[in-house]
């Protein structure tokens, strides 16, 4: 992979200078600092809400289980009654 030199980021900076101006170079330095900041406070709220749903999330996939056999026991009382039992 090419490394770049001292000339290709002169004449990088030099087209970024033609193309925006000398008066609109720190206006666009200072929204884009304010993009990163945004960009990371976001995701670190993303990660703080997943770590606060994961015990909860957890706690559902644990009490799945018991929901199940509860079920299945619904299920054979369900037959046993005599209103349900078939002719």
């Amino acid at each position: 992979m090419p490394s770049i030199g001292w000339t290709e980021l002169i004449i990088v900076i030099f087209l970024v200078l033609l193309l925006f101006g000398a008066n609109k170079l720190p206006d666009l330095a200072r929204s884009m600092g304010r993009s990163a900041r945004i960009f990371k406070s976001e995701v670190k709220e993303m990660r703080n809400e997943d770590e606060a749903d994961t015990p909860a999330q957890q706690r559902q996939i644990d009490a799945a289980p018991a929901q199940e056999t509860r079920s299945a026991a619904q299920e054979a009382d369900f037959w046993e009654r005599p209103e349900n039992n078939p002719r």
